[in-house]
């Protein structure tokens, strides 16, 4: 059912080096599965996801620098804008123009400018 890459172990964490080689088996295997087993194989998998979620939210954390000017929406629908405090290790901290403090999750940021960006126009 999995298809493991000949570069060992330490390639089981790479994207993509383990294949379900056919998933009509992998959906019968998991058919046949008990309850603990069940339990198990969603802990694993939620788990992971978490993983996949941290690592995606570490990269995109990586595009803000303290000082950038960025842009988000509120829950309003309200567009909103503001300067980076400071980062968090799963949101960002914002002041906005009109003095309120938000944390929000980079996925839902827009750069709008750069602290260098601010400096060369000084």
């Amino acid at each position: 059912m999995l298809e493991q890459t000949d570069e060992g172990i330490d390639s089981v964490m790479k994207p993509g080096s383990v294949k379900i080689v056919d998933r009509v088996s992998a959906i019968e295997a998991i058919k046949r599965l008990n309850e603990d087993d069940l339990l198990f194989l969603n802990r694993l998998i939620v788990e992971r996801l978490k993983l996949i979620s941290q690592a995606k939210s570490t990269m995109l954390m990586g595009s803000f620098t303290v000082g950038d000017r960025v842009g988000f929406q509120a829950a309003d629908g309200q567009g909103l804008e503001g300067i980076v405090l400071r980062l968090n290790k799963k949101t960002v901290s914002i002041v906005t123009d009109d003095g309120h403090q938000w944390n929000v999750a980079p996925g839902l940021l827009h750069l709008i400018a750069t602290v260098g960006a601010k400096q060369r126009g000084r």
